[in-house]
């Protein structure tokens, strides 16, 4: 049999010739990174995103259009205001919710003039008396039902936002769910109400103003604050200086009021002398000046 030759052992290849799978390819552009918002573009892109829904809620929660408005455009106003705190706080849309909020719930809204006057009530009878059932609860149980069972959010947040603990805000709710089914035994279903509740706050046309008028809004009475308080400051300086001028140096007891005195003789004017008193008169004055007894000063 013959010997079989050993197969040729396998050339490793070249390191100069390159491989045909590692050929580069074209390299990608690098995209341009992000332009920056400036923070009026960050603010109005927020205004845009979430007031239309604030409106809405803010309806359910004092029944009147333009309360909503100025609620939702006064919490902005106070955003724009404080905008660094605002576009570093974790959920912007909550903090400007929970301002609004505490402007439409405040209690001297009752006082305003406008509350003497009545909006007209939403043209469908079961909106109308759904809208008159939430305005019937307490102002803490009517905002924890918006929150929970309108905007959606969860337990701990709804705590969180109005500023009570887990169990009060679910006692609050649940008070409130039941007061709604009394009256709407429809709407004893949370599915159900948040359907409702959402259908109500969206056939109501509420207009929003546009996000430069509202940072101008904020601008004037951040101006207005300002001078108010350049003018008391200026007011209280001058009030100062006038009371240092005219105060009293040194302490002026008080006078004493005038009293009669009663049991003594009345003070009575000397009259002319007698004979006698004359002649003793003369007697003394002629003994003192010419007698022994007195005593003159010489010059020796």
């Amino acid at each position: 049999m013959p010997k079989q030759e050993p197969a040729p052992e396998p050339q490793p290849e070249s390191a100069s010739e390159p491989a045909r799978d590692s050929a580069p390819g074209p390299v990608p552009e690098p995209r341009p990174a992000p332009t920056p918002l400036t923070p009026a573009q960050a603010f109005d892109a927020l205004y845009e995103f979430s007031a239309p829904a604030l409106l809405r809620q803010t309806f359910l929660l004092t029944g009147r259009r333009e309360q909503a408005r100025e609620s939702v455009e006064r919490a902005f106003q106070t955003a724009w205001e404080r905008w660094p705190e605002v576009a570093r706080d974790r959920d912007p849309v909550g903090w400007v919710r929970a301002t609004a909020y505490e402007y439409a719930l405040s209690p001297w809204q009752r006082f305003r003039p406008r509350h003497r006057h009545p909006e007209p009530p939403p043209a469908d009878p079961g909106d109308r008396t759904l809208l008159n059932t939430l305005l019937r609860l307490p102002p803490r149980h009517r905002r924890t039902l918006v929150l929970y069972d309108g905007v959606g959010l969860d337990l701990p947040e709804t705590a969180a936002e109005t500023e009570a603990s887990t169990p009060a805000a679910a006692h609050r709710l649940l008070r409130a769910r039941e007061a709604v089914a009394d009256r709407l035994p429809a709407l004893a279903d949370p599915q159900v109400l948040h359907q409702r509740l959402a259908e109500l706050a969206s056939n109501e046309r509420l207009g929003a103003a546009r996000p430069p008028s509202v940072r101008r809004g904020g601008e004037r009475r951040a101006r207005f604050r300002t001078r108010a308080a350049i003018a008391f400051t200026v007011a209280l300086i001058g009030t100062t200086a006038l009371t240092v001028r005219t105060a009293p140096t040194h302490y002026e007891p008080p006078v004493s009021p005038g009293q009669a005195v009663r049991g003594v003789p009345p003070r009575v004017a000397p009259g002319s002398l007698s004979d006698e008193e004359l002649e003793l008169r003369q007697k003394l004055r002629d003994q003192l000046q010419d007698g022994p007894e007195r005593l003159s000063p010489r010059l020796e």
